[in-house]
């Protein structure tokens, strides 16, 4: 299995406030925990790009073969679709609990989160400070 950090070239902001290495030990740490065979999947660090119309063939340069792409995103959905690979959308799992920006935001008003991760993604945030580095992110020089 690959998986695909996206956005690996972005660190340090509200919405990606981990660098690439940071989110890539996340999920091996979480993955490990979960019982997983970390000699079965590759992480990879993947940069944006401006052209969404060679997405596809971008993402086919920095990976193994690949012939089915699991995605929830309306536009990777389609650019693969449009590439001629098969694509799958796996069912959301309660979305307004477990979800990126909620998380933060739990995070940033230093309220409970722990709960909404991994116990080894929840555990390494607090081990590199991430939890403060995003509170003070998101700080105003007032």
């Amino acid at each position: 299995m690959i998986i695909l950090v996206g956005s690996s070239q972005e660190s340090h902001t509200v919405t990606n406030p981990f660098t690439a290495g940071e989110r890539v030990e996340m999920i091996r740490n979480s993955l490990k925990y979960s019982g997983i065979d970390l000699s079965r999947i590759l992480i990879i660090p993947m940069p944006d790009i401006l052209m969404n119309n060679i997405w596809a063939h971008y993402v086919s340069t920095y990976t193994p073969k690949f012939e089915v792409v699991f995605a929830r995103n309306p536009l990777v959905v389609r650019i693969f679709k449009e590439a001629g690979y098969k694509v799958e959308i796996p069912p959301a799992f309660n979305r307004e609990k477990y979800n990126s920006t909620y998380i933060r935001r739990l995070i940033i008003l230093n309220d409970n989160w722990s709960e909404l991760v991994p116990e080894p993604v929840y555990k390494y945030i607090l081990d590199i400070h991430g939890d403060q580095r995003l509170r003070e992110i998101v700080g105003t020089d007032k």
